[in-house]
């Protein structure tokens, strides 16, 4: 067989699914710059062409094979020049066996725990020695700040992940069998790679994991989400720090009284419910009431006003009932989340769930999501409509996506990529730069973006 040899050292990289899987990307691009490559813009000049795939429902599998279906034209074709196409992350640890047989143009596949590997992989493909196509082992691998990492995000943001894996056993949820049991980052080495992001010009920090509120739980006393918080608080440059997937029943008193007193965490906080009945959470094998969730988000805007809270909701769980959707529904209204992001439920192979009787059918799923969907635009744009007329903070993030006669933004409970946007429509929009943090005085309110003019730039 004929040895590959990458000459130019040119490496396309495309990265599906979540912030989580998309510091793993950044963590093999990091590997992969000390090794001389340079990522491409564009598929047709890479020599290595690498997907880092998800998995977690059914339409992220199929977003992953047809992606990977169309990097593959790219292999030694008039289209490109790819030698060596790489899938990772989830899908490939999933189903290494038969993603072999089904993709053959497909020449390495790398696993959640072993993504720290990569150049060493690609050189034994270089001098023909990988004696397998799959490099799959139960995930126990997780970066510290000693594993180089190429952040791909604009520079004035980044997520930060404090661990790995996760101990919670939701039904629905195939997440534990792909990235396996909990592993945290030690408060150390998190507040020491927020220093070197904010040395490159980061001033935003978003908090990721599969499961925040449990940060710690596998260390000792010294290693807690207080003192993370508290560690990075002492962080020069950084003005922001935003919480994600903190589960309600672990939400303390002393966790909002930090949130309440901070000056850089963010009155923002991800808190999946996934559902309001109880008849649901139980066979979801949650570890909490719907009346539990209520007094948790009551707690929250009464010891916070104006937090923004996120949220995920699945519709649709098997043996959900109209009374089960109907109580989803009224909880939805009550606690009057500012975002939230709707999962029809889907079978996974693999998941308690799967095996669980009373499926709800495709129509009703559907309409469900639809009710749903209707009541929060709703919500949010009654809640969009108090920002009219304050004056707020707004990250700029550069020209708009539509046009370059505008200026796009976000303020604190506007997250990366998944939230709205702060559309500013000055005529001194120039003066405005990509990682600037000034006031915005809000002058009209769309659905889910808000419209404004810069009052004062700092």
């Amino acid at each position: 067989m004929q040895t590959t040899k990458f000459e130019d050292r040119t490496v396309f990289f495309t990265s599906l699914g979540c912030s989580k899987n998309l510091v793993d990307s950044q963590v093999m691009l990091g590997y992969m710059g000390l090794d001389g490559f340079k990522v491409v813009p564009e598929p047709d000049s890479a020599e290595v062409i690498v997907v880092n795939t998800c998995s977690f429902v059914e339409a992220a599998k199929q977003e992953s094979i047809e992606t990977i279906l169309d990097l593959a034209d790219y292999k030694d074709t008039e289209q490109g020049n790819c030698k060596a196409l790489v899938v990772s992350g989830c899908m490939a640890q999933r189903y290494s066996d038969q993603l072999e047989e089904s993709l053959p143009e497909v020449d390495m596949f790398i696993g959640t725990g072993e993504y720290n590997k990569i150049v060493p992989l690609l050189k034994a493909l270089e001098d023909n020695k990988l004696e397998k196509k799959s490099f799959v082992e139960i995930p126990k691998f997780i970066h510290t700040e000693f594993d180089p990492r190429l952040n791909t995000s604009p520079f004035y943001t980044a997520w930060l992940k404090i661990s790995e894996g996760c101990n919670r056993n939701c039904t629905f949820c195939i997440i534990p069998t792909l990235r396996g049991r909990l592993r945290s980052r030690s408060v150390e080495s998190l507040v020491t790679e927020a220093q070197k992001l904010s040395e490159s010009g980061v001033r935003e920090l978003n908090l990721i994991s599969q499961d925040l509120s449990d940060y710690g739980v596998d260390l000792d006393e010294n290693n807690n989400l207080h003192e993370l918080l508290n560690g990075l608080e002492t962080v020069e440059g950084i003005d922001w720090v935003r919480l994600f997937y903190f589960y309600p029943d672990e939400l303390t008193d002393e966790v909002i009284e930090q949130m309440r007193n901070s000056k850089k965490i963010c009155s923002y906080l991800d808190m999946p419910v996934q559902h309001f009945s109880n008849n649901v959470l139980k066979r979801m094998n949650r570890r909490i009431t719907g009346a539990e969730i209520m007094n948790r988000v009551e707690r929250l805007r009464e010891r916070i006003p104006g937090i923004v809270l996120r949220t995920s909701i699945i519709v649709g769980f098997p043996g959900e009932s109209d009374e089960d959707f109907q109580e989803l529904l009224e909880g939805v209204k009550k606690a009057r989340f500012n975002h939230l992001g709707i999962f029809r439920y889907s079978d996974e192979e693999g998941t308690p769930a799967y095996r669980l009787k009373g499926k709800v059918d495709q129509e009703t799923i559907d309409d469900r999501f639809d009710q749903l969907f209707e009541t929060q635009r709703e919500i949010v744009r009654e809640l969009n409509a108090k920002y009219e007329g304050q004056l707020i903070d707004v990250l700029i993030e550069g020209q708009h996506e539509e046009t370059e006669l505008l200026i796009q933004g976000r303020h604190i409970g506007q997250a990366p990529d998944i939230d709205g946007k702060v559309i500013i429509n000055d005529s001194d929009i120039e003066d405005l730069k990509a990682g600037d943090l000034v006031k915005v005085e809000i002058t009209e309110v769309l659905d889910y973006d808000l419209v404004g003019r810069v009052v004062l730039t700092n």
